[in-house]
């Protein structure tokens, strides 16, 4: 529907000038319509009298510019503390704790779990114009046409009511032909953007203030369109691939009886092969007022199919002839593709596709709604192509048509869903008035967006919905699109792990199998998530894979410049200085961003490993604004790239095709041979003929030790295809060293690599100085020791009580500690000085990396608060940004007249732990050494507080529950 657009009326030359003249309206080239776009009488309703009060009878008193929002107009009211939003607030402590007293204050409010907007308003709004409606429109059917309105609007023409409507993806589109006669007259709307009795839940993406925020507006096309009245009303396109055809089901709307005729026409318009498609013509009677036609459109041996690599779209020309002998014209887009499944995967077009998803979860801050436009959405599709995506999830909401006319031209997989995320205060399949409003909503989904060749996949319930009757509901839902629509395949929601399991489910998007098992075990890639993915006989599609969380960028302040400012960014920057650092923000972003872009490169192959999986859903390839703040992405909430790391390098190991290797373990000793079993994820747009699969191993400076290349032989589409072997003697390596193993493709950008450390497992003696006391305790004898102007080596694993309360593994915090309410882990990896002399034999880096897990994991954290301000530790955890506290696994200080080394990290049992090894042995090296000399002093009794007393300052709840007179009301 909205991608069909009308062919233009022989308007004669006297009569637009006239028109023109009249109104200030423009009269579009390719159909009778009048635009309503620009200024608006507009009116706040606050005590939502105007219904009763009439107001669809006066002139409203305010205005305003559509298309557009409240908040781009700059309209609401300010922003409180008491502002009552759309979305639950999981971690209220803000409202409580003394610390962020000052951030509560009017004038400096700075909410830490979400984006702060100019303005605030939740209720209705009336918005008002008088329009001038030419000669021309006279016995035609006249429709007002509001495309993505939010959410309910009823329409009243001269002080009479036309009607209500209420869609969250679907244009409103209301029949004014009885009240619109040529002449002037006054159109008025209410939009109400309150959740009434249709509750899709306060979180839903489609209106939650987590993401785009609750506006109050009209955002995409507005005008006045007039139609014959005998018209086409809709376009339906079913392709059939193996039949080479296409079946075109169309229907005329009108108020005229008598035969009418179709013609059909449709040829490649984004090919470089031109193909025109034979006419088809039809006769038929228009007996009732609406006539549904099915015609077949031979496509021909010559037809171009729609997919990733070569996204061919055809236009579809619909002429109908009406009984009067008036004509009117349609153009529809269509793709002719087919996706299907086939055992536990996908096909396209026949041809196995594997999904490389990220989560749209409608983050746009700087407008506050999505972009209405193709060039808008087409950068984003663009820029996730350029790491390596080619699918996309939409977050219980469904995109405007400019979204999937984007996909349809970039070659790009969509899965739209249901706009609820039906939790948190409402439930489906329950008999709630939610129920049927989602089967009306994915109606107007299929109807409107129906054609498109991107729309792939449907998840009709939404998000993780509530209800004791959800596994039924879905079911029935399921049952309900199975029959009236093939083009796409379906789940009935996209789920985490603890949901109830939908059985009729064509395909799942569910947690479970995701996640790396560093907290428990060693990193190695030999691992995937066969096990999970084998309990199921349809395709498995990872539901929210990554959730990696970075420390924040503070550089984008300025960027959002638009309707929604990152005030949590200006708290957690001020929180950061008030704890002594505001000079490691940017060391803290580089090296937290460096271990989140390890774990996502990790899980990614440790799901392109896996047989038998479908595909995977990142959230996300960028961050998410709410929910407590979830910095998540390699790109930020505006789909900028982040410093740390490029979309090159993300493509190396998420692309179509990619070299993979099973290592058992990425940390060696010299007496060990390294060992990788090389395999191919190959999903391109076809097999890899005799190709040529090369492999190298270098060392840190960049010298090839080793290399060679397999055997040429063609592989064929799917993963886990066998290459070949690499073993490498290591025996050679004699220091402590990185290596990288590098995978290519000849004659081919595509290539993978992977960093591997090597550890000699006998090191060379040193003496060691006779005033130096290692000991792990804090005893008299290192007290004694200070004061005589000697040297302890402190190695106090198990014994900080200052710091116990933070739990430190070497992943970062899962999507934030705020939502999750400090759930573990509270840091972000490792930031240090790798030039640092305590690290001169051993091959630290900067941030965290694989030769750092034995030595990071689980490690014991030392809080400093107590320390002096401009304390440096050596070897420093990064805390969760929503604290910023002071942390050290390894400092060194001037301690009255002696010297200390401190280390939390445990350096027992060191047997087949050639990492820690050799840091204890460069620690040991180092405290022995001239180069060992502190500068800064410590307090004696601040040390010993480390050991004694529980930090100050810790996180704390005050609440488990949201403030009551900020929860929203629900039903």
């Amino acid at each position: 529907m909205v991608n069909e657009s009308e062919q233009p009326f022989g308007v004669r030359p006297a009569l637009l000038l006239s028109l023109i003249l009249c109104c200030a309206f423009t009269i579009s080239s390719r159909a009778q319509s009048l635009s309503l776009a620009g200024d608006w009488q507009f009116q706040i309703d606050r005590n939502d009298a105007g219904i009763q009060e009439s107001w669809f009878n006066k002139k409203l008193s305010d205005n305003i510019k559509l298309p557009g929002s409240m908040l781009t107009n700059g309209k609401g009211d300010e922003v409180t503390i008491k502002t009552k939003w759309t979305g639950s607030i999981y971690d209220s402590s803000w409202f409580f704790n003394p610390r962020m007293e000052k951030y509560r204050q009017p004038g400096n409010l700075k909410f830490p779990f979400w984006l702060t907007p100019g303005k605030y308003y939740v209720g209705p709004a009336w918005y008002q114009k008088e329009v001038t409606i030419p000669a021309s429109f006279a016995g035609k059917q006249v429709e007002l046409f509001l495309e993505r309105c939010h959410t309910e609007t009823m329409v009243w023409v001269d002080g009479k009511e036309a009607g209500m409507q209420n869609s969250l993806v679907a244009p409103h589109v209301y029949d004014l032909t009885a009240s619109l006669t040529p002449g002037k007259h006054v159109i008025t709307i209410r939009i109400d953007n309150r959740i009434k009795a249709i509750n899709v839940g306060p979180d839903s993406h489609s209106l939650t203030d987590h993401t785009q925020g609750n506006w109050n507006g009209v955002i995409g096309r507005i005008a006045l369109d007039a139609k014959p009245r005998v018209f086409i009303q809709n376009v339906q396109v079913y392709p059939d691939v193996a039949k080479k055809q296409a079946l075109v089901v169309v229907t005329v709307k009108g108020t005229v009886g008598g035969d009418c005729k179709l013609t059909l026409a449709a040829s490649a318009f984004n090919s470089k092969t031109p193909h025109r498609v034979p006419a088809v013509n039809e006769s038929f009677p228009l007996v009732d007022s609406v006539a549904t036609q099915q015609l077949t459109l031979p496509m021909t041996g010559k037809v171009q199919l729609w997919d990733e690599f070569n996204p061919t779209l055809y236009k579809l020309l619909v002429t109908l002839q009406a009984p009067n002998g008036q004509k009117q014209q349609k153009e529809v887009t269509f793709g002719m593709r087919s996706f299907k499944i086939v055992g536990t995967g996908f096909t396209i077009n026949d041809r196995p596709v594997f999904l490389r998803g990220t989560v749209n979860n409608c983050e746009f801050p700087l407008t506050g709604f999505p972009p209405m436009d193709e060039a808008g959405w087409e950068q984003q599709f663009k820029t996730a192509k350029a790491h390596g995506l080619n699918h996309m999830r939409f977050h219980s909401w469904c995109p405007p048509e400019a979204a999937f006319k984007a996909a349809d031209k970039t070659g790009f997989y969509l899965q739209p869903e249901g706009p609820g995320w039906v939790n948190h205060g409402t439930s489906l399949g329950d008999g709630r008035p939610v129920d049927r409003y989602m089967y009306e909503e994915t109606n107007r989904m299929a109807d409107w967006y129906g054609n498109y060749a991107s729309f792939c996949m449907e998840a009709p319930g939404g998000n993780e919905p509530a209800g004791r009757n959800q596994v039924k509901f879905l079911t029935e839902f399921i049952h309900y699109w199975q029959a009236k629509d093939k083009r796409r395949v379906y789940t009935g929601a996209s789920v985490g792990n603890s949901w109830p399991l939908v059985p009729e489910n064509e395909y799942m998007v569910k947690a479970g199998a995701r996640g790396l098992s560093w907290v428990n075990a060693a990193p190695e890639s030999n691992s995937d998530y066969r096990e999970t993915v084998q309990k199921f006989n349809v395709p498995y599609v990872v539901h929210e894979m990554g959730q990696w969380c970075v420390f924040p960028d503070f550089n984008e302040i300025p960027r959002f410049n638009g309707v929604y400012k990152e005030k949590n960014f200006e708290l957690f920057r001020e929180v950061l200085a008030e704890h002594g650092m505001a000079d490691k923000e940017r060391s803290f972003l580089m090296a937290s961003g460096k271990l989140q872009a390890l774990c996502y490169k990790n899980e990614i192959e440790k799901a392109l490993r896996t047989p038998g999986l479908a595909g995977f859903q990142l959230l996300g390839l960028q961050d998410f604004p709410g929910q407590g703040t979830a910095l998540v992405g390699m790109l930020n909430a505006l789909w900028q790239n982040k410093p740390y790391v490029t979309p090159k390098e993300i493509k190396r190991y998420c692309n179509a095709v990619v070299p993979l290797t099973r290592m058992p373990k990425f940390v060696y000793s010299n007496d060990e041979k390294l060992t990788a079993q090389v395999e191919l994820y190959n999903y391109g747009s076809g097999s890899l003929k005799n190709a040529v699969i090369n492999w190298m191993i270098k060392d840190s400076t960049g010298k090839e030790l080793a290399g060679g290349a397999f055997d040429k032989k063609d592989y064929g589409i799917g993963n886990c295809l066998p290459v070949g072997s690499v073993e490498f003697d290591l025996s050679k390596i004699t220091e402590p060293m990185q290596l990288n193993l590098d995978i290519s493709v000849a004659g081919t950008s595509y290539g993978n690599d992977w960093n591997v450390w090597v550890f000699p497992n006998v090191r060379a003696d040193h003496a060691l100085k006779s005033d130096i006391y290692f000991c792990d305790t804090l005893d008299e004898k290192a007290i004694s020791v200070f004061k005589n102007g000697g040297t302890v080596f402190l190695q106090a694993a198990g014994k900080i009580v200052k710091g116990k309360e933070v739990v430190n593994y070497f992943t970062p915090v899962f999507w934030n500690t705020s939502w999750f309410k400090m759930r573990p882990p509270h840091t972000l990896g490792i930031y240090c000085n790798p030039n640092h002399p305590a690290f001169a034999a051993f091959p630290a880096t900067y941030h965290s990396d694989l030769q750092w897990w034995d030595v990071v994991n689980k490690a014991q954290v030392m809080h400093l608060e107590d320390f002096p301000r401009g304390f440096q530790p050596v070897l420093q955890p990064i805390d969760t940004w929503f604290l910023n506290r002071k942390l050290a696994l390894l400092l060194e200080a001037r301690v009255g007249r002696g010297k200390l080394l401190l280390c939390s990290v445990d350096m027992k049992n060191l047997e087949n732990r050639p990492a820690a090894s050799q840091l204890l042995y460069s620690l040991t090296k180092y405290v022995n050494s001239p180069a060992f000399n502190p500068t800064t002093s410590v307090d004696l009794k601040t040390v010993q507080a480390l050991f004694s007393e529980p930090s100050r300052e810790t996180w704390d709840g005050h609440t488990k529950d949201s403030p009551d007179e900020l929860k929203p009301k629900l039903n």
